[in-house]
């Protein structure tokens, strides 16, 4: 069945403008000779059902009375007023809302209610909020639930696949790690010739690992802060305008989520930052190992 809200309090809660169909005159009057009460129903659900605004259906309650010939289901007929769409395909494709007094009159609940649901401006407060409320209310009376384990499958694939993703990066990193070094070995061999004048003119076994060390880092450098500038631009895009796309049947949501967490972001540049400079270790040590007189002789 639909889920029955106050309009006022859900729009307070929600940021669904489309429940403002349900606080109009016409949706109060409705019943009374005002005509059908409205439905605001999920973008997919409405589309599978070919629903177009201002569409009448029925809706069908669980609930029901028996008679002679068997079970018989309440069921209401609503006008289609509007649409909403969350990204969640689990929500867009199974909720909807109209005004509470009308799902009370489908259930045949007259002044009572099924659930309750409040939202907090700190989402990640809800655990201890969840525990003061169990610790308060009695199990047989109300059980509470929170999003967090309403959407605890999905958030375990989240959680999986960051970790792969982090793996990917990595392995990534490593491969142009290595390509540092060997672009340092070899240059080390080009200039092997230079290496032995620097060194007979003066410069010291670690003036010349400092120099392949300064080179290896500035290509890093310059290739990290290049890499973070595309992706937070990449990042921007698709938060404006999601032009990543997902399968909502598959992985619930319709758009890849993207959060930009300026810890994360530090994190990785510093990591790359130092893989880079533990790429530049070996080929500069190889540069200062160099005899002078060996690289003369055979230069």
């Amino acid at each position: 069945p639909p889920k029955g809200v106050d309009p006022e309090a859900a729009l307070r809660g929600l940021s669904l403008q489309s429940l403002q169909a349900l606080s109009t005159p016409d949706a109060t009057r409705a019943d009374s000779g005002g005509g059908l009460p409205p439905i605001v129903l999920g973008r997919d659900i409405a589309r599978n059902l070919g629903l177009e605004k201002g569409d009448t259906l029925f809706v069908v309650s669980p609930s029901g009375t028996l008679s002679p010939v068997g079970f018989v289901p309440f069921m209401k007929r609503f006008v289609v007023a509007g649409f909403f769409e969350t990204g969640m395909y689990e929500y867009d494709n199974g909720l909807a809302f109209v005004r509470l007094e009308h799902a009370q009159a489908l259930s045949r609940l007259k002044n009572s209610a099924t659930a309750i649901e409040a939202r907090l401006d700190r989402m990640f407060d809800i655990a201890k909020v969840s525990e003061v409320l169990r610790a308060q209310t009695p199990f047989q009376t109300l059980r509470v639930r929170n999003w967090m384990e309403l959407n605890k499958n999905l958030f375990s694939a989240l959680k999986l696949e960051k970790a792969a993703m982090f793996i990917t990066l990595t392995l990534i990193i490593l491969v142009a790690a290595f390509s540092i070094t060997s672009s340092l070995i070899m240059l080390v061999m080009e200039k092997v010739k230079d290496i032995a004048i620097l060194r007979v003119l003066g410069a010291t076994r670690a003036a010349v690992r400092r120099i392949f060390m300064i080179q290896g880092l500035l290509i890093g450098t310059v290739g990290t802060f290049g890499g973070v500038l595309l992706g937070l631009g990449l990042c921007l895009l698709q938060i404006k305008y999601q032009f990543i796309r997902l399968p909502g049947d598959v992985y619930y949501i319709n758009a890849l989520p993207v959060v930009l967490n300026p810890a994360d972001v530090l994190t990785v540049a510093v990591s790359t930052l130092l893989i880079c400079f533990l790429a530049t270790l070996y080929p500069a040590h190889q540069a200062a190992r160099l005899n002078p007189v060996e690289a003369i002789r055979h230069g």
